[in-house]
């Protein structure tokens, strides 16, 4: 392990997010819309999210978004979260994500503390709190995969 410590850049993004989103829903600090089972996150959908921990996917999602490029505000972020919107025999065409959604969870993440305004950029940065909590979090995720990575190591080496 290095000296300057595990930072959310050396940790896969997918093990990332699950981690903090189970962090954030355990500790219960977001308060989570009333339309969150019925609202679709763009145009481009037709069905809303199927999996009832979405929302705290996408904060957790949006808030590594913001760690790893400062200065994101919410038309970025609607630009990260679009897609393709089909149109029958017509060509698709690239359309935004839920602009509702993204102003929502980065209230929510400002509210916790995580984020604040970029006076310098515009758009929202990670504080220092917000920082280390992420770090912190990533720093497990990394323990459990070298843990994890050891134990396979050891099965796969034959004892003589």
């Amino acid at each position: 392990m290095s000296k300057k410590g595990i930072t959310v850049k050396d940790v896969p993004a997918d093990k990332f997010i699950s981690a903090y989103a189970t962090h954030l829903k355990r500790t219960n600090w977001l308060k989570l819309p009333e339309w969150v089972d019925i609202v679709k996150t763009g145009t481009h959908k037709s069905l809303p999210p199927q999996n009832e921990d979405w929302y705290y996917i996408r904060a957790a999602a949006v808030a590594r978004k913001i760690y790893l490029r400062g200065g994101t505000g919410i038309a970025d972020l609607q630009e990260m979260y679009g897609g393709s919107k089909r149109r029958g025999p017509r060509p698709s065409h690239s359309v935004r994500g839920s602009g509702s959604i993204a102003r929502h969870v980065v209230k929510q993440l400002q509210a916790i503390g995580v984020v604040e305004l970029d006076q310098k950029r515009g758009g929202r940065k990670i504080s220092q709190e917000g920082q280390r909590d992420l770090d912190r979090i990533a720093g497990r995720v990394h323990a459990q995969l070298y843990k994890s990575r050891a134990a396979r190591a050891k099965e796969i080496v034959p004892a003589h």
